[in-house]
This record gives structure tokens, sequence and C-alpha cells, in this order.
């Protein structure tokens, strides 16, 4: 019979708490602070570091969470950010699943790439709806600048979600067998320890 799959309650816990307080501090604090002329927007970041690190489907689920909760918070339209994070935390989970990138600069494009889906996303639906969202030069500009500052900020974004939802993480089998598939190429067994080198004990002549 096939084993019934567990449910990671740590891992559970860690993202409410931190999509919780990642919209607090993003709606009461960095939407006050302005850089270049506009404001970070740190939902992209942190749900496409979530779905880089735990997969497309908890990527998924906590860009539909906290899209409904800024939303709700922010009186708009429910749905429109539901809608992009979700597709935002879903692709970055699934090129996790397809593809492990593992160079340091993933993060950040990765970052810049949600960004732009957001932004642009969330202004091209807003005129679908017809709401009144005049598109001119300083719409693009703001696009443009706020892809800017979160591709600043994707990197320690990054390392803050790592922080605090590693510990909940299974061990991904497909980077324990390569570390394993490494060692061995290397000539080291992964079941063995190298051996400390024995020391030459040296003759000692007897006086007569």
């Amino acid at each position: 019979m096939n084993a019934r799959p567990t449910i990671n309650v740590s891992l559970i816990v860690r993202l409410v708490i931190l999509g919780l307080v990642a919209v607090i501090v993003q709606i009461t604090a960095i939407s006050q602070i302005s850089l270049l002329g506009v404001s970070a927007d740190l939902t992209p970041l942190i749900v496409a570091s979530v779905g880089l690190l735990a997969g497309s489907v908890p990527g998924a689920v906590m860009g539909f969470a906290m899209g409904l909760f800024v939303d709700t918070a922010l009186v708009q339209t429910l749905g429109i950010d539901s809608l992009l994070l979700t597709g935002i935390g879903y692709g970055a989970g699934r090129l996790r699943e397809a593809r492990d990138p593992s160079h340091t600069l993933v993060p950040i494009a990765i970052g810049a790439a949600a960004t732009a889906i957001s932004q642009i996303g969330y202004a091209l639906i807003q005129f679908l709806l017809g709401v009144d969202a005049p598109v001119s030069f300083l719409l693009v500009r703001e696009i443009l600048f706020t892809i800017a500052v979160n591709t600043v900020l994707a990197l320690p974004i990054y390392a803050l979600v790592r922080r605090v939802v590693a510990p909940a993480l299974p061990e991904d089998p497909r980077r324990r067998r390569a570390r394993r598939a490494s060692s061995v190429a290397g000539g080291i067994s992964p079941l063995s320890q190298p051996k400390a080198p024995r020391r030459r004990r040296r003759r000692r002549l007897r006086v007569i």
C-alpha cells in the first residue's frame, strides 16, 4: 500500500506567519517609503522566493493567500492580485521542479520577472475592467522604476525567505543523489569517512 502523504505543519505555520507579516509591513511601512519616486512591492518577491524554495503548489497557495489579503486590506478589486501572484508562485515553483536552478543570480532574475508580471498585469487588467487608470509616460516610468527597485531587493528578500522557510523544507532527493554521485566520482564512498594518516613510529636505538 502507498504511504499517505504527510502534512508539513511546520512549513504551513511558517508560510502563514511570513505572509501576514509581509503584507502588514508592506502596507504600513514599505508603501510609505519612496525610492526614485516609487515604492517597493515586496509581495511578488516573497511569493517568487517561496516558489523557488518550496515548489509550485506552496508557491501558488502563498500567492493566492497574499493576493487576497492585499486586495481585502486595500479595498481593491478582489481577485486581481490573487490571480497574478498565484501565477507568479506557480511559475517560480515549476522552474525549480523542472530545472532546479542553483545559480546565485536566479533569484534576481526571477524577482525582476515577477515584479514585471505583477505591475504590467495589474495595469492591463485594470484597463480591461474599465477602471480609470490612464496609460501615460508616468505609468510606464512607475512600472520601470518599481522593477528596478525590486531587482535590487530581490536577493536580500530571497535570503530572508530562505532563512525562514528552509528549516521546514524536506531535503530534495535530486540534490541528495547529485551529492552522492559527485562523492563517488571523486573516489570517496558516501558511507565511508576518510581515515587519518597513520604516524610512523620511530625506532629507538638501544645503547649497549
